[in-house]
């Protein structure tokens, strides 16, 4: 199987490539840097097969995916930097990439009969209420430009093909790139206290499991879409941040610990508002992948264990 993976300088697209190469398939990353740019960890997406693409060209994409006829496409390539979506000038950029490069890659993919994954996000609903948003609810109503595109990214995926995976997940951290855990690591080494929001509630996701599930996934034809999280419970990311400093200090990290950094909870409004909003409720149910036969990630707080150990912090 020859597997075509777009945003490879990314967390998702990183882990992906690796779990390709561990299986035997046969691997080709790419990203819009003229090479490789990720992370130099020894690992094999380094070294594997790369090409540069710029995805909002509709002939790059073109020519690049039919001289290499892959037989599956796992788009994990996005804009996401949720706050700088709003600027009024990054706007129409923003909607290139989780859109029209989306839309590019899904019509050459109907062309070549080839799979696709398109990975999407929970920002495509509105985050209310407390009950968890399953794979096939059509209630969408995202709050910001990044969820409004990637939803527009979701409808030419599903508008275009029969063949593929919409792939939502949430509060993502990797290895190759900044995630939420990265930054209160890196804070809590020059503030003695954190204001942590308290009334937002989903479950992280690690991208080095999510890798796992997605060349599961491609292995079979169990089409549509999916939500895919770490289990181990809804958390807020209080939550999450006091279990970071709790594991951090089981590792003999002392300077996490609650004598050196206070962790104070705060409601989204007192923490301030932040350029985009933010959903309330990230809870995805996940309960379709048990019925397709998909084995389940493991827990959030096993993944952050292994995590914390792969890092430098």
């Amino acid at each position: 199987m020859k597997v075509f993976v777009t945003g490879v300088a990314g967390q998702l697209g990183h882990d992906v490539m690796n779990e390709l190469n561990k299986r035997g398939y046969e691997g080709i990353g790419s990203d819009i840097a003229p090479e490789y740019s990720g992370v130099q960890d020894g690992s094999a997406v380094a070294t594997m097969p790369y090409v540069s693409l710029d995805i909002t060209n509709k002939e790059n994409v073109e020519n690049v995916l039919t001289e290499l006829k892959p037989d599956v496409i796992v788009h994990c390539a996005a804009w996401t930097a949720v706050d700088l979506a709003e600027d009024d000038d990054k706007v129409e950029r923003v909607r290139s990439i989780n859109a029209g490069g989306t839309e590019n890659i899904a019509k050459v993919c109907k062309k070549l009969d080839s799979k696709m994954v398109y990975i999407s996000t929970d920002y495509v609903f509105d985050g209310q209420g407390t009950e968890p948003w399953t794979p096939d609810c059509t209630a969408y109503k995202p709050l910001n430009v990044y969820g409004q595109t990637k939803l527009e990214g979701e409808l030419a995926v599903s508008v275009n093909l029969d063949k593929y995976f919409i792939v939502r997940i949430a509060w993502v951290f990797g290895v190759n790139g900044k995630n939420f855990i990265k930054t209160m690591l890196n804070v809590a080494k020059t503030h003695s206290t954190l204001r942590v929001v308290n009334d937002q509630i989903g479950t992280p996701t690690y991208t080095y499991d999510l890798a796992r599930l997605l060349v599961d996934m491609i292995e079979t034809e169990k089409y549509g879409y999916y939500h895919a999280t770490n289990e181990g419970g809804y958390i807020s990311w209080y939550e999450f941040t006091k279990e970071i400093f709790r594991q951090a200090v089981e590792m003999g990290r002392m300077e996490y610990a609650e004598d050196n950094v206070s962790v104070i909870p705060v409601t989204t409004e007192e923490y301030g508002i932040s350029k985009a909003k933010r959903p309330f409720n990230s809870k995805l149910d996940k309960r379709k992948l048990l019925e397709n036969g998909f084995k389940p990630l493991p827990t959030w707080q096993d993944a952050l264990k292994r995590y914390l150990r792969k890092i430098e912090f």
